[in-house]
């Protein structure tokens, strides 16, 4: 039986023009690269997930490149290149701050960095977790890290900026990575569905995307969880929702029209059916609430790009925010706010979110009661 290989590893980008979302970082590196402007020390910084020390990786393959492409890609054919490639590079040296957090780590590696690369043009030496370095290690690190040798060239990975002292920041050039865009992601996951040739709707899709938080890593997980769930080759949204426990996006479409309705009776058995699906009333309350932001968000024309959902979805949330007056929306989004807020303080957590039902499915009739007694005293004012 051949192995089976994760997403993750499968797809790793391999060079510049393959990672996704981060051109920013990718075009300033290959100008660097270009214009030789080299920084001795980098440090790469963001979320988990996004592509810091793949970037590493690339940038520390190009730059020993023998042959380096026109576009400033590595050859991936020269002798460092297939080293690279089999993980048996002798100029590329990986560290795991996480687990080699001591002084005496330190000193290993200041040890190695006073010894010439045997081929190639660059030692270059990746620490990742940066951040998990001692105090004492950091301080070790420190006259290395801004006077190296011409050959040597770090590269610093950290999910928590915040932690490193500012004697290494200082020291560094410093690149921050972005959180990836929902389309992005899903037009990756479409790219790997039709490599693998697996049946994919575009709703699950871009749930998973937006599931993943900007964290490619996290919606290859995701993905290859949900194909491995079901049945054939098919990624279907059905699935996706029962894998991830995600509330279907037609509860908030059907809740919305009842509570605008004023049906009252209608939204409590949606809300119970909602329970019984094993769904908490807080997680229920904050999607409510993006439910009716998301409404808001395509009145305007301009905004309608902040809609993060598939074509199918953003053409019911089109249907419905022509159904439901602004105003409407904008109570119903104070109340559920309020409602969140209040939520952990509650002792009957299920009473607290039913009355909060009953009130929203009360706005419509507040507000013409409102609109009728303003009438009646422009009225008396007139006369």
């Amino acid at each position: 039986m051949e192995n089976f290989v994760v997403s993750a590893r499968k797809y790793r980008p391999s060079d510049f023009k393959s990672v996704v979302g981060q051109d920013h970082i990718t075009v300033t590196l290959k100008n660097a690269i270009k214009n030789n402007h080299l920084a001795q020390a980098f440090l790469f910084c963001g979320p988990r997930g996004v592509g810091k020390t793949t970037c590493a990786r690339i940038l520390a393959k190009t730059i020993n490149c023998k042959n380096i492409t026109p576009e400033l890609e590595a050859c991936n054919n020269c002798d460092s290149c297939k080293s690279f490639n089999t993980s048996a590079s002798m100029n590329i040296h990986e560290l795991d701050a996480a687990s080699n957090n001591s002084v005496d780590d330190i000193r290993n590696l200041v040890e190695q960095v006073r010894y010439s690369p045997q081929s190639g043009k660059y030692k270059i030496y990746i620490i990742d977790e940066v951040h998990m370095l001692s105090n004492q290690a950091f301080n070790a690190f420190l006259k290395t890290l801004e006077e190296p040798p011409s050959y040597a060239i770090f590269i610093l990975a950290t999910t928590e900026k915040h932690k490193i002292i500012p004697t290494i920041l200082s020291r560094c050039q410093i690149f921050d990575f972005n959180r990836i865009q929902v389309a992005d992601i899903a037009n990756h996951l479409q790219f790997i569905a039709d490599k693998e040739e697996i049946e994919s709707e575009e709703e699950a899709l871009n749930l998973i995307a937006q599931k993943a938080d900007g964290a490619l890593r996290d919606a290859l997980s995701m993905f290859d969880l949900i194909v491995t769930f079901s049945a054939g080759s098919k990624l279907t949204y059905q699935a996706t929702i029962d894998n991830l426990h995600i509330l279907d996006y037609d509860y908030y479409f059907k809740i919305t029209q009842s509570l605008h309705q004023e049906n009252i009776g209608e939204a409590m058995l949606i809300f119970d059916e909602i329970l019984k699906l094993g769904f908490d009333g807080h997680n229920f309350i904050v999607g409510l609430s993006s439910h009716f932001r998301n409404l808001m968000v395509c009145k305007d024309n301009a905004t309608i790009k902040l809609l993060q959902v598939s074509e199918n979805v953003q053409k019911k949330y089109k249907e419905q925010a022509n159904a439901v007056s602004l105003s409407f929306l904008l109570t119903a989004l104070n109340i559920a706010n309020q409602s969140d807020i209040n939520y952990k303080s509650s002792k009957n957590q299920r009473l607290h979110v039913e009355i909060c039902l009953m009130k929203m499915a009360h706005i419509n009739a507040a507000l013409t009661m409102t609109a009728s007694q303003h009438g009646e005293a422009l009225k008396k004012k007139v006369s």
